[in-house]
């Protein structure tokens, strides 16, 4: 076989793998290390380079942003910002037809700029917001598919774990990535609560019968808005306005962060040591678990790199003459597709290596892609049968009258929301790059 084909079959058996249920960082090394082996014909000779490749990558000094956001998303969460997000953000569109609904997307957008981690605000506002919205009258579906679509926020929204991973994948600038995030965020959940608005006002029967009545009972008071509002303020001040100023790079925004955090959870008294300690953990495995994808990613563009398998998918997408729009459809077709099957970071690993020398030298702003290729992977987290969000939101409930269909249908109407965002921004590449 030829080093091309070779590439092509670890490929092809990395697929099977994952769909056969292996871990998805396992499945990467193991083709890799088979395939590297095939290649060069030597087992030590494929075990020295790839374990070179994974040195390389977890000696990066960019890679200690994982951790430090990671760390401050969980001291976020135990301390009650989440809660505190909610009520804020209720209290502000308690007026306004589904306002309940609103509120919760605004909370999703405020809890997205802390933490960055999607999953965390599905656990949360699963348990913060699905419960209130269901005691107001709004339907069940319509009350988890809220949270689902919502949740998917923390992707984009910086600091997002995704840009972060997107940036260590193609070299990119994390605040520069960081930075696109914003505008693209900001309109999705616009999208979001516009949707929800006008289906209230049009349609009030899908969203229940909570959606005609007054949120007024729930109202704080001017003192009460900020003593809730102003730590999270202040922690989102800290830490986007430390990188956009220039102050500190995002790696030390993550330092930063995790110590305002910490000092916040302990002068309200929210976070005990034994909170802190479950913590530490919960990164720990999550950081690891980060580690183990990044690691067997590098493995994975090295492995393809000898293969020739990236040049000559290049070449073919050259001769097949579809065009720079051709190839940029294709591609977020393709990973739209993949979120039915696969999870959000398990995407970016098997494709961004494999499209990087492709996009390269059609001269596509990597910047702009990385905002195209996070949309597109998010609408992956709300699309059966994999859908991780609605998997975590469904985990977090305790009302078994609400099935994993009922989820899924009401996340639907924000998944094509997402579409119809994605669109926007692949039209307007502006949106991503304009702040720059």
């Amino acid at each position: 076989m030829t080093p091309f084909e070779i590439g092509l079959a670890s490929f092809g058996a990395m697929v099977v793998m994952i769909y056969a249920g292996f871990w998805v960082p396992f499945a990467l090394m193991l083709s890799s290390y088979v395939g590297v082996w095939a290649i060069k014909g030597s087992p030590l000779l494929a075990g020295k380079l790839l374990a070179l490749a994974a040195s390389e990558t977890i000696s990066s000094y960019f890679f200690g942003v994982v951790p430090l956001f990671v760390l401050m998303g969980y001291v976020v969460s135990v301390t009650g910002m989440g809660r505190d997000a909610f009520d804020v953000a209720n209290h502000l569109f308690r007026r306004l037809r589904g306002g309940l609904g609103i509120g919760t997307v605004g909370a999703n957008a405020i809890f997205a700029a802390i933490t960055g981690i999607s999953i965390a605000s599905a656990a949360v506002f699963t348990r913060i917001a699905v419960p209130e919205m269901i005691r107001h009258g709004y339907a069940k579906r319509f009350a988890v598919g809220v949270v689902a679509g919502s949740s998917v926020l923390g992707m984009l929204i910086p600091p997002s774990l995704l840009l972060i991973l997107y940036g260590l994948l193609t070299e990119q600038s994390v605040g520069d990535l960081f930075i696109a995030g914003i505008v693209p965020g900001i309109l999705l959940a616009l999208a979001f609560g516009s949707g929800i608005w006008l289906t209230a006002l049009f349609w009030p029967a899908r969203l229940g019968t909570g959606v005609m009545t007054d949120q007024a009972e729930s109202a704080l008071t001017p003192a009460e808005v900020v003593a809730k509002g102003l730590p999270i303020v202040a922690l989102i001040g800290l830490v986007l306005g430390g990188i956009y100023g220039g102050f500190f790079t995002p790696i030390e925004a993550g330092a930063v962060g995790c110590l305002g955090a910490i000092v916040l959870g302990l002068a309200r008294r929210s976070l005990s040591w034994r909170d802190f300690w479950q913590v530490l953990q919960d990164t720990g495995l999550v950081t690891a678990a980060i580690c183990f994808l990044i690691i067997a990613a590098q493995m994975y563009s090295r492995m393809l790199a000898l293969s020739g398998v990236p040049a000559g998918f290049g070449a073919y997408v050259a001769s097949a003459e579809i065009g720079y729009w051709g190839v940029i459809l294709a591609y977020v077709v393709l990973v739209i597709l993949m979120g039915a099957i696969l999870d959000s970071s398990s995407i970016m690993l098997i494709l961004v290596p494999l499209m990087l020398p492709v996009l390269v030298p059609m001269g596509v702003d990597l910047i702009w892609f990385g905002i195209v290729t996070v949309i597109a992977v998010e609408v992956g987290l709300l699309t059966p049968p994999f859908g991780i969000s609605v998997f975590v939101i469904k985990s977090a409930l305790d009302d078994p009258s609400i099935s994993l269909g009922d989820i899924f249908l009401g996340a639907a109407p924000f998944a094509l929301l997402m579409v119809l965002v994605l669109a926007l921004v692949l039209a307007f590449p502006v949106l991503a790059t304009g702040l720059i």
